[in-house]
């Protein structure tokens, strides 16, 4: 038997993790108790990991024009063929496309290989498809990419609000903890917000179940409702955002009632869930694919991250806007700049950030410009 290794399930975005050990007769994979995202816990398809790894139909060694070859041969001929491309046509003829099953370290050697010494940004991961709403919004409203929450958020919110998200299905793991989280703390307030009834409505206190699209309008009705009600957080607004008053002004328009007909929802459910927003001391908002992939999902992100921001109830525990990924590593390949529109941790291309790059990565060929998404 070797050693237990830890790694991560490759499938939803809860990252768990998973120890894996090798035996005489096959492999095992069991859920890592030590990790923070699952405990221990897995769902059918973490369970399943093992019957994934046979040999049965797997390359097991390289192979160059259909012939078996060793390492050194398909590695030489690998950056033989990447360096006459790039002779004949320059760095901008090649391009990198990650999978989202990446760990950060492999993320950040592509990265480094593509715009430090190839010479091109042209590398994106699956979060240009998958998570950009979600990183414009982040962007646009904090100036950087990062998720101001945490798991253990679930267990000490007042209100969990899905939306966008069957999480019982897409993050399963996720989902259990938040039951669990409900049967420990029964005044733990759930509310579903998607047009379709998923398995996420069973254990909902309110299921919303609004116009395909129409999100944005439910959250800036509840700017402005409660701001018509005095219960903003008005020293963090004065002391720690710009541009509440622009942000009010537009939201003025969504009534209560507006909302309600621009939702195709009954009015007295828009009222039921601003009003359990008026009671609770802490909101947490996860959402998911249903928000970000919209013709105006970043408008959609900022609706909801607004609310919190104006509420006061973000940085701190049981509160924040929550972007559930749709893959394992989304989030680490953001970290290392795995975006044809990032440099490496969290850095653009403006001439300082470029040369400190540059110097860390003692590559004299770096990239000096967005690439291709």
């Amino acid at each position: 038997m070797s050693a237990p290794h830890c790694t991560t399930c490759p499938y939803c975005g809860v990252g768990c993790g998973v120890t894996v050990e090798t035996r005489g007769d096959g492999v095992t994979v069991s859920g890592d108790e030590a990790h923070p995202a699952n405990g221990g816990r897995l769902c059918v398809k973490g369970s399943a990991l093992a019957e994934t790894l046979d040999l049965d139909g797997r390359l097991l060694q390289p192979q160059v024009d259909g012939q078996p070859v060793g390492w050194p041969q398909a590695l030489d001929t690998v950056a033989r063929r990447f360096a006459r491309i790039i002779a004949r046509h320059g760095p901008q003829a090649v391009a990198f496309y990650a999978s989202g099953q990446l760990l950060t370290e492999d993320y950040y050697v592509a990265n480094k290989l593509m715009k430090g010494f190839i010479g091109a940004a042209n590398i994106d991961t699956n979060s240009r498809l998958c998570m950009a709403s979600a990183v414009v919004g982040y962007k646009r409203a904090f100036g950087g990419d990062a998720v101001p929450c945490s798991y253990q958020d679930v267990e000490l919110t007042d209100v969990a609000i899905l939306c966008g998200s069957n999480a019982a299905w897409a993050h399963p793991i996720l989902y259990q903890r938040l039951v669990r989280a409900r049967q420990q703390r029964p005044a733990l307030k759930v509310v579903v917000i998607d047009p379709r009834a998923t398995a996420s409505c069973d254990d909902a206190d309110l299921h919303l179940a609004l116009r395909p699209g129409s999100d944005a309008a439910l959250f800036n009705g509840a700017l402005h409702w409660l701001a018509q009600q005095g219960l903003l957080d008005e020293d963090f607004l004065q002391r720690h955002t710009d541009g509440a008053a622009a942000a009010l002004q537009a939201a003025a328009s969504w009534t209560p009632q507006r909302v309600a007909t621009f939702c195709q929802l009954p009015l007295a459910q828009v009222m039921a869930f601003y009003r359990l927003l008026a009671d609770a001391e802490n909101w947490l908002t996860l959402y998911s694919m249903g928000i970000n992939q919209s013709s105006s999902g970043a408008d959609k992100c900022n609706a909801i991250i607004n609310l919190h921001l104006a509420g006061g109830r973000i940085g701190r525990a049981g509160s924040g806007p929550f972007s559930i990924t749709g893959q394992p590593n989304a989030m680490g390949g953001r970290e290392v700049g795995g975006l044809a529109n990032q440099l490496a941790a969290h850095m653009g291309f403006d001439d300082a950030d470029v040369d400190r790059v540059r110097r860390f990565w003692r590559a004299p060929n770096i990239a000096r410009r967005p690439g291709l998404n």
